[in-house]
Formats: structure tokens, C-alpha cells, sequence
């Protein structure tokens, strides 16, 4: 591969700039990926703490609670829970339990495969330990200022 700059020129690069970048290209793909499957983000995310949450189901506002932050979904979420029962993807009782249906398994099954695919892809040609050593870089530049981020 080649590089925009040389080492020197690489070293005085924004950071914004360039983290800025990454997500657009990283996201877009995964996003593309799901799309294929009718999905978008949100409700992936609901159908991974489903399938985690097996026959017992979870607390409708636990889920939402969890995923809350998850790049700025805030109160979007409650919405796209709404399609997934609507669909058959999803059944809530009237404890506010929610549950993945047959449906909402296979979609789940589907679109993790091919989200796999989209993940090697971004990951391709890339050490585990260079992976590590650039997330421990962007992880302590948050910290420097004073910035919060986690992930699932």
C-alpha cells in the first residue's frame, strides 16, 4: 500500500482529520453490508443483544439503555425496535420483554455472516498487533481530552 505521506509528513497529519476518515469509509462499509440484508445499525444492534438474551428475552428499556449511546442513537431507537416487531423480527410481551423470533434469527444469522465478511475486509493486511497498537493510540487521545468513548 501506499501512504499520503512519509513518516515525517504522517507524523504532522491532523487527527481529525484522519479519524474523521476512517469512520466514513469503516462505517460505510459495514452499513453497505447491512443494507444488503434491508438493515441499518440500530436495529442490528437490537438483534445482537437479542440472540445474546436467548429464550428468556430481555427488559425492552434494558436494551434500549444499553444501546443508548451507541454512535448517537439516543431516542432513535425506540422507533426502530417498533419496525423489528412490526416486521416479525422481534415479539415483545406485555412485561416489555422483548424476543427475536424465527424470523429474526435467521435475519440475524444472515446479516452476521456477511457483517463478518465486511469486517476482514477493513481488517485485511493488518497485524492483530498493529489493530491493538492503533486503538490504544486513538483510546489515550480521547483521554488526553478529556473526551469519553466505549464500545460493546
Amino acid at each position: 500500500m501506499d501512504y499520503s505521506h512519509d513518516d515525517a509528513g504522517l507524523a504532522r497529519q491532523p487527527i481529525g482529520y484522519w479519524s474523521w476518515a476512517a469512520h466514513v469509509a469503516t462505517v460505510g462499509h459495514i452499513r453497505a453490508a447491512l443494507a444488503e440484508h434491508g438493515l441499518t445499525q440500530p436495529p442490528w444492534w437490537v438483534l445482537n443483544q437479542l440472540v445474546e438474551a436467548g429464550e428468556a428475552g430481555r427488559p425492552r428499556a434494558e436494551v434500549v439503555a444499553t444501546l443508548r449511546g451507541y454512535l448517537g442513537v439516543g431516542d432513535a431507537l425506540e422507533p426502530e425496535i417498533d419496525t423489528l416487531i412490526a416486521r416479525g423480527h422481534v415479539t415483545q410481551d406485555p412485561a416489555a420483554r422483548l424476543r427475536l423470533t424465527a424470523e429474526g434469527h435467521a435475519l440475524r444469522a444472515e446479516a452476521y455472516e456477511r457483517v463478518g465478511r465486511a469486517t476482514a475486509e477493513i481488517h485485511a493486511g493488518i497485524p492483530d498487533e498493529e489493530f491493538v497498537a492503533a486503538l490504544k493510540v486513538l483510546q489515550r487521545m480521547i483521554h488526553n481530552v478529556g473526551g469519553k468513548a466505549w464500545h460493546h
